[in-house]
């Protein structure tokens, strides 16, 4: 079987944010790659870096205080982090190559304009296409997203769609501009739960059709087994743990990891069972300490845990399963 082609590949990335109270770390270092067709998740807790991570790719991070300090994002073999922010090139390729949702559709959707000019505008900044025809295309979009009436919601404004509607015009113009890469910011955010597996079935048929790639970024470990065939967990500004689906849900190695699964609520555990928690919070990324950023809250640590430098990614049994942490670590079965 033929090794499947890196779409996009990030190393070393570095992004800070110079507040008053210090350099904030959000970004520390990071390194993952996406492959072509693929679908990949990023997951953790609030404040990690998720988001940040994916922000930094597309050069969307505002400069005062962000700045990326390092590293490189090869997408089709350019390094698409040496264009300027504001660029010819770069624009071309938000929006052509790489497609965002983000987590709150009615803060990037103009209240104000119909969805339809919004939708216009994006293809023909991206298409040498009349008005006309844009207008068609993105009626295409509309219902290749299962959006019905799509010629009447054409002229409607988010305000008047709910939120499950507005989450899908914002997989419509990912759709319309045909993006090799696209990127779900918390696309369920705010979702009720039969609500949030129509959007991802939805995703899920778009990788299919398009043949596309896609990252899906969740504090939600349990929205994403189904679907990612790939899952990088962040904590702290850093990747501690990656491998296949399959490979972290049955032998996660990282004490966060294993938190976090923990955490997910069975639908065959004992109705006066307590949620498991993980205890403590993240840590401030203003102040990291040099050892594990996870030692504090973590219930296998040692004193080399808290006194040695933070541990790189180091291979972890299966193929492509990495972990870093000094302990070796098996999640018990409950």
């Amino acid at each position: 079987m033929a090794e499947k082609k890196h779409l996009l590949e990030v190393n070393h990335l570095k992004t800070s944010f110079f507040t008053d109270s210090g350099e904030v770390k959000a970004v520390n270092d990071v390194s993952y790659y996406v492959d072509e067709q693929e679908i990949v998740a990023v997951v953790g807790e609030s404040g990690c870096g998720k988001s940040v991570t994916q922000m930094s790719v597309m050069q969307l991070i505002q400069s005062p205080p962000g700045k990326i300090l390092g590293g490189e994002a090869i997408l089709e073999g350019q390094d698409i982090l040496k264009f300027r922010p504001g660029s010819k090139e770069m624009r071309a390729v938000r929006g052509e190559k790489i497609a965002m949702i983000f987590q709150e559709p009615m803060t990037s959707l103009n209240p104000v304009i119909t969805v339809g000019k919004q939708l216009t505008e994006v293809i023909r900044t991206h298409k040498k296409v009349s008005k006309k025809e844009a207008w068609e295309m993105g009626i295409n979009a509309l219902a290749s997203v299962g959006i019905p009436e799509p010629e009447a919601r054409m002229k409607n404004y988010p305000f008047e769609m709910s939120g499950g509607m507005r989450q899908r015009v914002m997989i419509a113009v990912a759709v319309a501009c045909n993006a090799r890469l696209i990127v779900a910011d918390e696309p369920t955010t705010a979702l009720d739960v039969t609500t949030q597996a129509q959007v991802m079935e939805l995703l899920l048929d778009v990788v299919d059709k398009m043949k596309t790639s896609l990252i899906v970024v969740t504090h939600n470990l349990g929205l994403v087994t189904r679907y990612a065939d790939r899952i990088y967990v962040m904590y702290a500004g850093r990747i501690i743990e990656s491998g296949t689906t399959e490979e972290l849900m049955t032998k996660p190695c990282h004490p966060y990891t294993i938190g976090l699964l923990n955490a997910v609520p069975k639908l065959d555990a004992d109705e006066h069972a307590h949620l498991m928690t993980i205890e403590g919070a993240p840590p401030n990324l203003a102040d990291l300490p040099d050892s594990c950023a996870f030692a504090p809250r973590c219930p296998y640590a040692n004193e080399a845990c808290k006194n040695l430098p933070h541990p790189e990614l180091r291979p972890a049994g299966g193929h492509g399963h990495f972990t870093a942490c000094h302990l070796e670590v098996r999640r018990e079965e409950s």
